[in-house]
């Protein structure tokens, strides 16, 4: 029940006062399946993005972080192929930094920092996280690249909410798998987030 209710007021203020560049919303009537729309920063290689994240809210809540993912790809040294985010807030405890003070908008808020401002010392993609601490060119390249095939949102009218699981996600997430090891091949591709 704590849950529930939690998690009305999160979406309730979510809607009255999002915090700017997010956007957050239920699906299909289940409270415990969200979906979230995060701008890509100005001055950054995500300028003019629009990135879809899944949240799956765990039965625990608040007294276990939201499991999030990207559903939209992104060129990222903490996010890997699958869409998983490498941040100390979506884990618990002694590795992490969840607690239940902190909320989903506060979550969103950080990952959009995050975008922003990589963590290239705890990567899940060691080789996008070498490129950006030694070849910086390279990897801004490369992210907006991916942003403007990705997340840069043709003039089609409407955004369709429920894309994760189509043949074109799935064909890019190979073809950065193909795109990262063509570059870099000598060096192990991912590295788990601790």
């Amino acid at each position: 029940m704590q849950k529930a209710s939690r998690l009305k007021r999160e979406l309730q203020m979510l809607s009255t006062e999002p915090p700017p560049g997010i956007t957050c919303w239920q699906t299909e009537e289940r409270v415990d399946d969200l979906r979230a729309q995060i701008v890509g920063g100005t001055g950054t290689p995500y300028e003019g993005g629009l990135f879809l994240l899944e949240i799956k809210v765990p039965e625990r809540y608040p007294f276990e972080p939201p499991k999030m993912r990207f559903l939209t790809p992104i060129y990222h040294p903490n996010i890997d192929n699958s869409g998983r985010i490498c941040h100390d807030a979506l884990k618990l405890p002694p590795k992490g930094a969840w607690k239940p003070s902190l909320n989903i908008s506060t979550v969103l808020t950080s990952i959009q920092l995050l975008m922003a401002e990589p963590n290239p010392d705890d990567p899940l993609m060691a080789d996008i996280s070498s490129e950006f601490k030694y070849n910086k060119q390279l990897f801004t390249e490369k992210a907006r690249k991916w942003t403007q095939e990705h997340a840069v949102q043709k003039n089609t009218g409407v955004v369709e909410a429920n894309k994760e699981n189509t043949p074109d996600q799935k064909a890019s997430s190979r073809k950065r798998e193909a795109f990262g090891t063509q570059q870099e091949a000598e060096e192990p591709a991912k590295k788990t987030c601790v």
